[in-house]
Order: C-alpha cells, then sequence, then structure tokens
C-alpha cells in the first residue's frame, strides 16, 4: 500500500536511474541525478529544523530546479507551494501572510523580487549555498516521512480570493493517487511518456506532470513561459523532443489553430491530448481534430478544489462548430450531482443546476481559512444519515440527450482566463479599495473574446496605461483587464447595486 508520492519516484529512480526525467532547453537530468538533488533538499529542510507536515515555498521558474526543489519538499515530509516569480511583491506578501510558510525555496536572483515581503520567521534556502558534496542522512529522512499518512498534504495551489488576498488549497497524497490510477486505466500510459510542460508551476497541471514523471518514469520537457507568444517555437520543441503527451490550457491551442500552424507542423510523435481550465471553441478543437488524427484528445473539467479534474470527455467523432464540447462523464471513483436552486438532484436532460462533487479527489479545504472551506465544502443535502462533504463548484451545467455533462457557464464571478481561475470581485476589490483609482466600478467577462473588461465611473477618462502600471504593481499580468469603458454613471438596478447583469449582456451580446 502507497501512502506517499515519494513512494513512486523512489521506485521509478530504482528501475530507470539513466533515463532522462527533465529536459530544460539545453539542460537535462537522469531520475538518478534528480533524486540526488532532491535528496539535498530534503537534508537542508530538515537542517533547520523544520518540522514534517509544514507548507514550504518555492520561488524559482519552472525549471530542473523547481522540480528537485519540489521533490525535495516531499523528501522532508512537508508539502509544496509554488509561487509565481511573475507576480507582484505585495500578492506574494499577502500570501505569505495568509499560508505562513516554514521556508522559501528560491536563488539568490529571484528571491530579491520579495525579499522586502518575507518575514524573518520565513527560513530562505537558496539553491547556490547547496553543497553537492554534503552527506544526506537518508535514514533521517525517511523516518521523517514514517508518521505521515495518504490523507496528509502533498502541496498548496493558491487561487484567487475575492477579498485580494488568494486561497490556498490544499492537495493531498491520496487523492493524487486517485487521479493517476484514473489516468493510467483510461488512457493506459506507459513508460514512455514525453510531457510538453507549458503550464506554470503554480498550476495543478504542473503538478500531474510531476506526478507522471514520479509515476511512470515520464519525461517532462520545460516549454518555457516565454515561448507562449511565439507558438511556433513550442511545436518546434514539442517535434525536437518527440512529445508524445500534452495536457495544455486551450489558449495556447486556438492561438495555433488561428495561425494555421499544423499546416506546417505534423507532431506524428503525438499521440494524447488533454486540454482542461476554460471552454476550447469547438471550431478550433476541430482544427487540431482533422490535422491530428493519430492524437487521442480529451476535454477535462475541474476546479482547483478538486485534484486535477473531475470529469472528462474522450472526443472521438465530428462534433459541428456551433456546438459546445461536452465535459462528459465523473472520473473513477468520483461522483457528480447537479443540484438545482432547492438543493434537489437534477438528472432530465435540459435542466440546468449547479455541478457539486463528492470523492476523495476533493480539497482538504483552504489553509489557515476556515470560513471560506466551511461556505465551499458543505453537506450533502442528499444526504441526512452521515457527514459526508461536497464541493459546490459555482458552474452550472445539465445533462444533454446523451447523459453527457454540458457546461453552461458561472452562478458567481469567478471565471477562467488564460487558464486561471480568476475572481473578478478580487480585480474590483484592487481597483477601488486597495488602489483607490476609481470610487465605482464593474469588472466582467468577455467570453467570446476572452477579455477582462472594466466599467467605471470618473469625470474624465483615466489613461489606459495609467490603470495597467498600477493595477500591475498589486495583481499578476493575466489579472490586469485589457478593455476599459468610462461611464458618468454605472447602471443601477432596482436595488441601487450596480446592475452587473446589464454589463455582462453589454459585452457578451
Amino acid at each position: 500500500m502507497k501512502i506517499n508520492l515519494l513512494q513512486l519516484f523512489e521506485e521509478t529512480v530504482g528501475k530507470f536511474p539513466k533515463k532522462t526525467a527533465v529536459i530544460d532547453k539545453d539542460r537535462e537530468i537522469n531520475f538518478s541525478d534528480l533524486n540526488k538533488k532532491a535528496l539535498l533538499t530534503g537534508e537542508r529542510i530538515a537542517q533547520l529544523g523544520i518540522p514534517q507536515n509544514r507548507p514550504v515555498g518555492v520561488f524559482l521558474d519552472k525549471s530542473i530546479e523547481s522540480v528537485y526543489a519540489d521533490l525535495g519538499i516531499l523528501y522532508a515530509g512537508d508539502f509544496y507551494m509554488n509561487l509565481d516569480i511573475k507576480t507582484p511583491a505585495e500578492r506574494i506578501r499577502n500570501i505569505i501572510q495568509l499560508v505562513e510558510p516554514a521556508a522559501i525555496i528560491s536563488t539568490q536572483v529571484q528571491i530579491k523580487s520579495i525579499a522586502a515581503v518575507i518575514p524573518d520567521s520565513v527560513k530562505l534556502i537558496l539553491l547556490e549555498e547547496t553543497d553537492d558534496a554534503m552527506a544526506v542522512d537518508v535514514q533521517m529522512l525517511s523516518k521523517r516521512r514514517a508518521t505521515l499518512i495518504d490523507t496528509d498534504p502533498s502541496c498548496i495551489i493558491n487561487t484567487s480570493g475575492s477579498t485580494g488576498t488568494p486561497k490556498g488549497v490544499v492537495l493531498n497524497h491520496k487523492s493524487f493517487f486517485d487521479f493517476i490510477d484514473w489516468s493510467l486505466e483510461t488512457f493506459g500510459f506507459g513508460e514512455d511518456l514525453v510531457m510538453g510542460s507549458l503550464s506554470p508551476i503554480v498550476f495543478d497541471i504542473y503538478s500531474f506532470e510531476l506526478c507522471m514523471l514520479m509515476a511512470k518514469a515520464s519525461t517532462l520537457v520545460v516549454l518555457p513561459a516565454h515561448l507562449a507568444a511565439f507558438p511556433a517555437k513550442i511545436l518546434e520543441v514539442l517535434e525536437k523532443h518527440q512529445v508524445n503527451f500534452l495536457f495544455w490550457v486551450p489558449t495556447i491551442m486556438v492561438n495555433i489553430a488561428n495561425m494555421d500552424l499544423l499546416s506546417a507542423f505534423r507532431l506524428e510523435s503525438l499521440r494524447t491530448v488533454w486540454f482542461a481550465g476554460e471552454v476550447f471553441p469547438t471550431k478550433q478543437f476541430n482544427y487540431w481534430y482533422h490535422h491530428l488524427p493519430q492524437v487521442t484528445f480529451a476535454n477535462l473539467y475541474g476546479p482547483i478544489e478538486i485534484t486535477l479534474d473531475c470529469t472528462y470527455y474522450i472526443i472521438n467523432k465530428e462534433i459541428p462548430d456551433e456546438e459546445p464540447l461536452p465535459i462528459g462523464y465523473p472520473c473513477h471513483n468520483t461522483d457528480i450531482l447537479i443540484l438545482d436552486d432547492e438543493d434537489k438532484a437534477v438528472s432530465e436532460p435540459g435542466v440546468e443546476g449547479e455541478l457539486c462533487v463528492r470523492g476523495t479527489s476533493l480539497a482538504m479545504g483552504y489553509y489557515n481559512n476556515p470560513e471560506k472551506t466551511a461556505a465551499a465544502f458543505v453537506q450533502n443535502p442528499l444526504n441526512k444519515a452521515y457527514p459526508e462533504l461536497i464541493y459546490r463548484t459555482g458552474d452550472i451545467v445539465c445533462l444533454n440527450d446523451e447523459g453527457l455533462i454540458m457546461f453552461k457557464g458561472r452562478k458567481d464571478n469567478i471565471v477562467k482566463h488564460m487558464g486561471y481561475r480568476t475572481d473578478l470581485g478580487e480585480i474590483e476589490h484592487v481597483i477601488i479599495n486597495t488602489l483607490k483609482l476609481v470610487k465605482n466600478g464593474c469588472i466582467v467577462y468577455n467570453q467570446a473574446e476572452k477579455q477582462i473588461t472594466l466599467f467605471y465611473e470618473a469625470a474624465e477618462e483615466i489613461p489606459v496605461p495609467q490603470f495597467r502600471m498600477e493595477i500591475g504593481k498589486v495583481l499578476p499580468k493575466y489579472m490586469i483587464p485589457t478593455v476599459y469603458h468610462r461611464l458618468e454613471q454605472l447602471q443601477r438596478n432596482t436595488n441601487g447595486k450596480i446592475d452587473r447583469l446589464f454589463y455582462k449582456k453589454e459585452v457578451n451580446s
């Protein structure tokens, strides 16, 4: 019985010590050397006196170093929290204040951008200061992990929060084991998997890639973040390293389709493509489907609060451009409930309700945030007999005539933008309350154009560069509005509140 994800990694290292584990531009590392680096990192964490089951931050770009930093944290019996090096320091401060990590792993160069917001209580582990000749007490590290169980945390993934402070979603080892088992049973992955890793290290997709590296000796090919602006360069890397598996957010796939790049790049090694995180327009999906007939495509769905994803649909037939792609069926060992406004189960085709999830895939909650945890992870209203939590996603779905789940939209202010789950209320909070750029504003999302739009009240128009510069000091780039509309007065509803529904219709009509 496996309890800790590292047990998978140790088996892999034993079987495939010389196999390439990570390819990072012109560098690569095999499993044996990756293991040594991870053990050294775990040793340094232990030497600092950090106890087991504590969060440890990683402030690195996606690289060989970020991989062995995460593995080293697991070796020490702790859990990792990857931080985005492009995130403004003030937002990092908010995360650190909420989560209170025991330490942060970084480099001398990268830590400079957030040094001012790190409290003295947080220890720093700088990779340049690691002595590769340092002795590692493997037995001591094993003892640290001996008391852990499979429901202990493996990582924290931060997601947007309406008050300006991200919420730290806690995922455990068992839920990752479940998802790994499902993926292997459903798609039959072997030890030949070569993954084109495009998602930032703060995404749950990256954590799944890390799991596949551990579980199936999969090779992780790092696709640098800056290449997202140069899709042809990405495809060149895929062909060069014979990548056969992708798990991407659709944004980049839409760009590749719109640029007709698959006419020039055949991607003959590619065998499986998963996509998740936002709606993939069917017209652009069909471009991929027609150009890559050797590929198995799967549309996955699931918020961060469910480990990776909870539904999937393997697309093996032609779907008209004007029809949406189904999000499909529940993954194995996961149950989907569709509840109406009265918390009654919905099962008739076409009748809409909120998608709720039950099962071991559920996150453990939000770190240091019992109020928000209690609001989102609630007692199953269909079960009065014993305690059973479900997660309310806030997503509206329905069944079609074939019994497939169809995504319809959100019930609240949270959207998926560029793959990030983004709380539009957080952007408003920062613009109005934190930065005080305007007295009143309304953020809405243009689903078709993938644009965050700000309507604001002001006597005179505020220059867009000024908006972007000020907002960019507090929020990451993906949360900065792309479209701005000045109004003398925002439309109100009968209750005197800003009529958000009116502005949603404005941008989506």
